[in-house]
């Protein structure tokens, strides 16, 4: 594929805005492997007769595929660029739909989802295309890649209710395929607006200055990862089980499909907002708001249960927690070498993911195990106290009068 022309002038320019419009636009659309598995989940619970852990195991594995595909993906794009693997992982969604709606057992349904939604599907409208973004931008890059990373949770706003209300008309398998079909039908003509490479003049941090940590990259990165898992197992409980646990409290899968919406609608505010605010305070004092917000947010869940008190802490939960994905990838172009941003990028990623996996499954461990969800949100708590913990560290570890340059 032949490199984008132009150079500096593509940076920051009207081909970079119409690039990131296609890639918030794939992200909503692609994204969905991530968020409808979590609405069909009492459903397939019910037909399959399966436990609480067992049921989450097919978000777990969506996630975990999700995380590696990442890697995958994000290698195949530095290669070839991003249109081939946005190809293969829209083919992919399509069948991986397709078969998920045949199966004839929970592990046939995760298999599925692990495999052919989450690490070739839905994965190439994550990472991927937030790597290829921060690369058309120099002097927004912050706000580009948040903008970029809602398409994630656009997908969030606009698929659950759908999904949900499909789910009560035509049943789960019958949506299942329609949401394939859509995917096949959407995602090339966006995937057309791709074309073209990134101009590498924008290789460089905004205004060609990086931050420093007294630290090697390897340790930074390692802490990085480690946060990333914590603080998205704490992330993951609400999440991933606010369908069932509005179920388990009587009010209705569709109240719980609701407050997921209102969830990641406000998610997206989140992001955007984190984007503005990274730009001028940085990547760890963002991350760290976020982290304390989060925390906070878990402890209403554990103070109110009311329908009315569930709806606005999910509304803030959303506010609050949006930006902090994100802004792991802001911190390694911060902090750690322009030109290994794109593998590193991934890795935090997936730690991240892996984050959502491991907290999914953990917490409907922890509910079979004590029969409520009150253990769990104490234990996300511990999790995103480690994260702050960290993100402290990091912060303490910053070498004297060492900051970005202003953009």
């Amino acid at each position: 594929m032949r490199a984008a022309s132009g150079g500096d002038e593509a940076i920051d320019g009207p081909a970079a805005w119409r690039r990131l419009a296609a890639a918030t636009a794939l992200g909503t659309v692609g994204g969905v492997g991530m968020w409808s598995v979590v609405v069909v989940l009492p459903a397939v619970q019910a037909e399959f007769g399966v436990d609480r852990a067992a049921a989450t195991l097919p978000y777990t594995l969506t996630m975990i595929g999700f995380a590696l595909g990442g890697l995958l993906m994000g290698g195949l794009a530095d290669r070839f660029g991003v249109v081939r693997p946005l190809i293969v992982g829209t083919l992919c969604l399509a069948a991986g739909y397709a078969l998920s709606a045949r199966a004839t057992s929970i592990w046939q349904f995760a298999l599925a989802h692990g495999v052919l939604v989450g690490a070739l599907g839905s994965s190439v409208v994550f990472g991927p295309l937030m790597a290829d973004i921060s690369f058309w931008f120099r002097r927004r890059r912050g706000l580009a890649v948040a903008v970029c990373a809602s398409g994630n949770y656009l997908a969030g706003t606009v698929w659950p209710p759908l999904v949900e209300r499909a789910v009560e008309l035509y049943g789960w398998r019958a949506t299942q395929v329609g949401i394939g079909l859509v995917c096949l039908a959407a995602m090339p003509p966006l995937t057309l607006l791709m074309r073209g490479r990134a101009p590498r003049a924008a290789a460089g941090g905004p205004a060609g200055q990086r931050a420093a940590l007294s630290l090697s990259p390897g340790a930074v990165q390692g802490f990085l990862v480690v946060a990333g898992i914590a603080c998205c197992v704490a992330m993951a409980m609400p999440q991933v089980h606010i369908v069932a646990y509005c179920s388990d409290l009587g009010y209705g899968v569709a109240r719980g499909a609701q407050m997921l919406s209102l969830m990641l609608g406000f998610g997206i505010v989140s992001r955007v907002a984190s984007g503005f605010i990274a730009d001028r305070i940085g990547g760890l004092a963002t991350l760290l708001g976020g982290a304390l917000l989060q925390g906070t947010a878990l402890a209403l869940y554990l103070a109110f249960d009311g329908v009315t008190a569930l709806y606005v802490i999910s509304a803030l939960f959303g506010l609050f927690q949006g930006g902090i994905v994100p802004a792991y990838a802001i911190i390694v172009r911060e902090y750690l070498p322009a030109a290994e941003a794109g593998a590193r990028i991934g890795a935090v990623l997936m730690a991240t993911l892996a984050g959502m996996a491991l907290g999914g499954w953990l917490t409907g461990a922890i509910f079979d195990a004590t029969g409520s969800y009150r253990a769990a949100f104490v234990n996300g708590l511990a999790w995103n106290a480690l994260n702050v913990a960290i993100v402290l560290w990091l912060m303490h570890r910053r070498l004297p009068g060492a900051r970005l340059a202003p953009a």
